[in-house]
């Protein structure tokens, strides 16, 4: 059975979509089956992953609303060696119509339960809010992993994820915990990046993830590719940074890799 991990942070412009996109092809560069979903209605997630958002057919809002099958609606990265379930605009829609539905906050558990079973890891991009959209990706989540840049306002960013977190232990998932907290844009000549380390160390203990995401420009120009920074300059800081983190993931669920013939070439 897969991990499900949702990548949640309130606090807009802090790499959630970019961790996404390059923990999928780290993961699956260790040959660990991998789905990314889509819930932020920007659909950034999906074009980095090299797929037309205004080219589908169907998207994660069908598979909400509609009924339709996620194993009809998924696409394969054009470059990464994972699944995306994609998002295109017409999520934004989705927010209105599940507030008026009965256990609005499970539609997303109840779609991926049909094909969780055929992957290591599910991931989840979230939009930088609390709406029902991050609601529906916690409550289908195992763990929660926050990304988190370090500045003055990281702290405070936090809470209003954590306050979410145990709301959604309180009603719709008691198992629901943080994976791990992620350092991005990190540059540790930087005193205050020092310094919000430290605080999240002593808060976190642990549950800091060792690896941090550096600043790095193969990483910022990769979507504009359409692909994970692993397949635009695998060397680059960025792509090395993101399969230390696949590693560490792995190392702490104690993941296999999927045996051959399970997709292996």
């Amino acid at each position: 059975m897969a991990s499900v991990i949702a990548v949640a942070n309130q606090k807009g412009g802090v790499g959630k979509t970019t961790t996404c996109v390059n923990l999928a092809a780290s993961l699956a560069a260790t040959r660990r089956r991998l789905l990314l979903v889509d819930m932020d209605p920007q659909g950034n997630a999906t074009v980095a992953s090299g797929i037309d958002r205004n080219d589908l057919e169907r998207s994660v809002y069908d598979v909400l609303l509609e009924g339709a099958p996620a194993a009809e609606v998924m696409h394969p990265a054009a470059a990464g060696g994972y699944d995306v379930l994609p998002a295109d605009r017409d999520l934004t829609a989705a927010e209105v119509h599940l507030l008026a539905k009965p256990r609005r906050e499970f539609y997303l558990r109840e779609a991926l339960g049909r094909i969780v079973g055929n992957y290591d890891y599910v991931l989840i991009d979230c939009p930088p809010a609390i709406n029902m959209l991050t609601v529906n990706a916690l409550t289908a989540a195992d763990h929660v992993l926050i990304p988190v840049q370090c500045e003055y306002l990281a702290m405070e960013g936090l809470s209003g994820v954590l306050d979410t977190i145990r709301q959604i232990r309180e009603t719709a998932n008691p198992e629901l915990a943080i994976h791990g907290i992620l350092r991005t844009m990190f540059d540790l000549r930087n005193n205050l990046d020092r310094e919000v380390t430290a605080q999240l160390v002593d808060y976190f203990g642990d549950r800091v993830y060792r690896t941090v995401i550096p600043r790095n420009v193969r990483l910022a120009e990769a979507p504009s590719f359409g692909r994970p920074a692993l397949f635009h300059d695998r060397h680059s800081r960025g792509a090395v940074a993101y399969l230390a983190l696949a590693g560490e993931i792995n190392r702490r669920d104690g993941s296999a890799p999927a045996r051959r013939g399970d997709g292996d070439a």
